[in-house]
């Protein structure tokens, strides 16, 4: 290295390029397409179901307040898929990649040999929770996609009707939309946390991944307890719903600062444990 070169450059450059090789091994995994591809037809699949049952004739109308928006104009697609997947599938895929980030490379044994190089255990651990974020974002851009052109093709598109009762343009409602699925990618970043967290604590991929999306449908039916009350706030799915408060005009930032906040919390104290776990581990395999 030059002496005249930058020291936070060189350290930059060393991060950018763990944090691309992060980005190829997520997702050339085979494991990785797959849950994207899911991801890609559940939209579809929403939006046929909606439309078949909108035709039928002996059809009562009923339904959830997104589900009724769509069939009215097929922007409220994209908020009808993110509701649908953010307690179940979303998470799930989440927690199958961040779960595998440190436990899946130590069981093949490439773990030890990406540590033999100069990168140092904390510039990996944060290229592996930026590369599982980056996941976050790829997944839920997916979905957003996916809605689009499926309600583009079974439904009308035009001026959109608000769950306040306001309407708005198209030209308001595509950004609208993506920043509900911004919002629901940041809010999947306490999990990627966690874990990334429980990968550092064993090595196996498969045990850690199980464990991960264990946690996930755990924790979901606690916070479905009115009797926690208590402790349902603190709780990382608690307010993942909270992107709805921004299909209002004025948009209620309350839920989602809240939500926001919280996997902040989280990040912070389980990427600390991930740190501690990851940096005074002795790596074998």
């Amino acid at each position: 290295m030059s002496l005249a070169e930058p020291l936070p450059a060189v350290r930059v450059g060393g991060f950018l390029a763990l944090f691309r090789n992060e980005l190829h091994l997520t997702f050339r995994r085979l494991r990785t397409q797959v849950l994207l591809g899911i991801l890609a037809l559940l939209p579809v699949l929403i939006g046929v179901v909606v439309k078949l049952n909108t035709d039928n004739p002996h059809d009562g109308g009923g339904g959830p307040s997104f589900i009724a928006q769509t069939t009215q104009n097929g922007i409220f697609l994209i908020f009808t898929a993110l509701a649908v997947a953010l307690p179940v599938f979303l998470p799930m895929t989440v927690g199958v990649v961040a779960g595998d980030a440190v436990a899946g490379e130590a069981a093949t044994g490439t773990l030890r040999y990406l540590l033999v190089a100069p990168a140092g255990r904390t510039r990996l651990l944060a290229a592996k929770f930026t590369a599982g974020m980056a996941f976050c974002l790829a997944a839920t851009a997916v979905v957003t996609a996916s809605a689009l052109a499926a309600g583009a093709a079974l439904f009308p598109l035009g001026e959109v009707t608000l769950i306040s009762g306001d309407t708005i343009g198209l030209a308001e409602a595509l950004p609208r939309a993506l920043l509900v699925a911004g919002v629901v990618a940041l809010s999947l970043a306490g999990l990627v946390a966690i874990g990334l967290f429980v990968s550092t604590l064993t090595g196996s991929g498969i045990a850690a991944m199980a464990a991960t999306v264990s946690l996930v449908i755990t924790v979901q039916i606690l916070d479905a307890f009115p009797q926690l009350d208590a402790v349902r706030p603190f709780l990382f799915p608690h307010y993942w719903m909270s992107f709805s408060d921004l299909l209002r005009a004025p948009m209620y930032w309350d839920g989602v600062l809240k939500d926001l906040g919280l996997q902040a919390a989280y990040v912070a104290v389980f990427g600390s444990a991930a740190w501690a776990r990851f940096t005074s581990r002795d790596i074998s395999a």
